[in-house]
């Protein structure tokens, strides 16, 4: 086993501390990374105060993971020593059923195994990016482009392929109208990813405070949804509408922006039911959806696609300990827009 540095939880009300954990040997298809980077997403807190149910502790999170290959396994024929990769929020899954053969590994029929806080194959509970180094299977290791700094392509291995997926999927282009509800770490890289795609894009967001930077960053329009002439104003405008927020709002509200045929996908993760009136749907043909990440081979073409565009995550980088200071910032909603750790000061 290797002893590496990293934070940890060590229930579900306590701060991170510093502390090691292990990590396998370097197996015959396994890659060891020397992590530069981990972005703190929502869900890492969400996850770690048992939000989403209970937990196994300690535990270390983080699956926004940069960094650069130290080592491969002797049958490692998809990366080597020096190689600067990416892993998000999974490391494994079961691979035959049909999903996992269609790329769609996130949907594993079987369950995949998640970066942290998941039932490894071996029967550990896996420990995520807040740590020096770790050690994933080659096949859910990903190729950073070198057109992409460590930094700002850390946070693209969750906030990135989360928004880059549906957007995908229900055809975000030219002549599209999309919405993106919230501006945070993962409604920025919504913003800037519709944009690059084509489409017209709109943020909704509570109020104007960060409309100069939703403009900046590629909307086309900016719009408070505390102003109740926004829902009268706005009814039937999007094709698609991707509500990147993970607290209770009013769904039925949103629904009503829809177009004929228009989807309203859900890839925040609230801790609370967002109740749906059946006659919110079928007045317009509307569908309610949700999206989790990409696949493997999809989160690879979303890490190209920034490498084209020139599009990298809004990040502050902090040291280690300042991560429980990062975490009230994030609920305050005090970030523009990700935080990144430094894993030098592991």
């Amino acid at each position: 086993m290797l002893t590496v540095n990293a934070y940890a939880a060590p229930s579900a009300t306590g701060a991170l501390m510093p502390t090691t954990i292990e990590r396998r040997e370097v197996g015959p298809h396994d890659v060891l990374i020397d992590i530069k980077y981990a972005g703190i997403c929502h869900s890492d807190i969400h996850t770690v105060r048992g939000d989403w149910g209970p937990q196994t502790y300690p535990l270390a999170p983080g699956h926004e993971i940069a960094g650069v290959v130290a080592k491969v396994g002797t049958a490692v024929t998809r990366h080597q020593v020096g190689d600067r990769v990416g892993v998000g929020c999974m490391v494994n899954s079961c691979g035959e059923c049909k999903n996992c053969l269609a790329g769609e590994e996130q949907y594993c029929l079987n369950g995949n195994v998640g970066t942290y806080g998941s039932m490894d194959r071996d029967g550990t509970i896996t420990q995520g990016g807040y740590s020096t180094h770790v050690v994933v299977t080659e096949n859910f290791v990903v190729r950073i482009p070198d057109g992409l700094e460590l930094d700002v392509a850390a946070p693209l291995l969750c906030a990135g392929i989360t928004t880059f997926s549906p957007l995908r999927h229900w055809g975000a282009g030219p002549g599209k109208n999309v919405a993106v509800i919230g501006l945070g770490g993962l409604g920025h890289m919504g913003v800037k990813l519709a944009h690059a795609m084509g489409a017209t894009v709109t943020v909704l967001s509570q109020s104007l405070k960060k409309q100069e930077d939703g403009l900046r960053l590629g909307a086309d329009h900016y719009f408070a949804t505390s102003d109740e002439n926004t829902f009268t104003d706005l009814a039937g405008s999007f094709d698609l509408i991707i509500n990147t927020v993970s607290a209770a709002i009013d769904i039925n509200a949103y629904l009503q922006l829809l177009a004929l045929d228009g989807a309203l996908v859900n890839v925040g993760a609230p801790p609370q039911p967002l109740p749906v009136q059946v006659f919110s749907l079928i007045g317009g043909r509307r569908s309610f959806a949700g999206s989790a990440i990409g696949g493997i081979a999809e989160t690879q073409e979303m890490l190209d696609f920034c490498a084209e565009h020139g599009i990298g995550a809004e990040i502050e980088v902090i040291p280690a300990g300042k991560i429980n200071e990062a975490y009230e910032r994030v609920l305050a909603s005090d970030v523009r827009y990700r935080f990144v750790i430094d894993a030098a000061t592991f």
